[in-house]
């Protein structure tokens, strides 16, 4: 299954919902990505691809500093799944991949 592409997300948290877009590609055996939104880019850490799930982990600073970590699992071009930041309860996350253009 290729998780690579853009992916534009959701992630519905107490302080309203969040529509970061994340890239995801490959890397010789790796899988690298980057997430913007709000005004930031951060690399994306740790990316894990087990089948069909993904994690990773990222950084950001707005709207507050949080170190947030995903856990995705993949359906075609959707995604569904938590977004975690410490001791936060989770988010839920989904997200659609972009069409190749």
């Amino acid at each position: 299954m290729s998780i690579e592409g853009v992916w534009d997300l959701t992630i519905a948290t107490p302080i309203g919902r969040i529509k970061p877009v994340v890239e995801l590609s490959r890397e010789g055996d790796e899988f690298i990505g980057v997430a913007r939104g709000a005004g930031e880019e951060v690399p994306l850490r740790d990316v894990v691809v087990d089948g069909d799930r993904i994690t990773w982990k990222q950084s950001v600073t707005k709207p507050l500093r949080l170190n947030l970590t995903f856990a995705v699992t993949v359906d075609g071009d959707a995604l569904i799944g938590t977004s975690k930041a410490g001791r936060l309860p989770a988010s839920k996350v989904t997200g659609r991949r972009r069409p190749q253009s």
